[in-house]
């Protein structure tokens, strides 16, 4: 009797410190999303997308989220949402698909849509970087991707994110956790496979607060061109992309509309300003 008691004395302890490591969890989760929920927001993107080096071409509209670096704007996207076109491109070289951004728009909270364009196209990294056309009338919540932290296996990440349309946009988070960590040829996070609401260009943080990176895709070549895209799934995955890579490669954004870039992209990243 003395040993089932034990027992189950050691039972309710253990439920105990999960109950209080799961209240802890939420508690600095809610804390992230309350500090930088607005900082990610969605921006509505017109692509017009042409596939085999035909005139033909096909109009699409859609959501994707971005998050916000800097007071003016600038905003991160990964580019293979802005521009799925180029991941068929790096999957299956040769093919002939071509996306023009017809119309790029950033929705702000209050329902006020600021228009955007594309600066800066980071293949290597699957970025997009966008700015107001216009200065905003006052400074946007931003993400300071400085402030870094690095994360390990088995770690949890709070993402955020916002919802479509039919959800009203809402904000929301998902707690991720890190199922590995790859070195070469450079860093790079890979969540586990739990569906969640994040999203290529939902930002993740560690639990202190501190940015982890971004969401983004990662494509590699099947080799050969053609083939079925979804037979090849082992082939592009979703990472998170340090954020001080990000912010590197952000470095490289024109400063405003019209402005040229004032030094040459970085070769290890192969950015490409937006012609103007």
């Amino acid at each position: 009797m003395r040993f089932k008691f034990n027992l189950h004395g050691l039972v309710a302890l253990l439920a105990l410190a999960l109950a209080s490591r799961a209240d802890e969890l939420t508690d600095k989760g809610r804390a992230v999303f309350l500090q930088h929920q607005r900082a990610v927001v969605t921006v509505q993107v017109v692509q017009k997308i042409s596939a085999g080096g035909t005139s033909e071409s096909r109009e699409a509209k859609q959501d994707i989220t971005g998050t916000v670096m800097d007071p003016s704007g600038l905003t991160v996207l990964a580019l293979s949402s802005v521009d799925p076109g180029e991941m068929y491109k790096r999957m299956y070289p040769g093919t002939k698909v071509e996306t023009e951004v017809s119309d790029l728009k950033i929705l702000i909270e209050d329902g006020a849509e600021v228009p955007a364009e594309i600066v800066l196209r980071d293949k290597d990294l699957d970025l997009a970087f966008i700015r107001p056309k216009s200065k905003p009338a006052s400074p946007m919540a931003a993400v300071d991707f400085s402030k870094t932290t690095r994360v390990d296996v088995l770690d949890q990440v709070i993402t955020l994110n916002r919802l479509g349309r039919a959800a009203g946009r809402a904000y929301s988070a998902s707690v991720e956790h890190i199922s590995a960590v790859v070195l070469k040829p450079r860093t790079f996070y890979i969540p586990d496979s739990t569906m969640t609401a994040t999203t290529s260009g939902s930002p993740a943080f560690a639990l202190d607060g501190n940015l982890v990176g971004l969401f983004v895709m990662r494509v590699t070549s099947v080799g050969g061109g053609g083939g079925g895209f979804s037979s090849r799934s082992d082939n592009v995955t979703s990472i998170i992309l340090p954020a001080e890579d990000v912010l590197k490669a952000a470095k490289q954004a024109p400063e405003a509309k019209g402005d040229e870039p004032n030094k040459e992209p970085a070769k290890e990243t192969k950015a490409e300003p937006e012609k103007k």
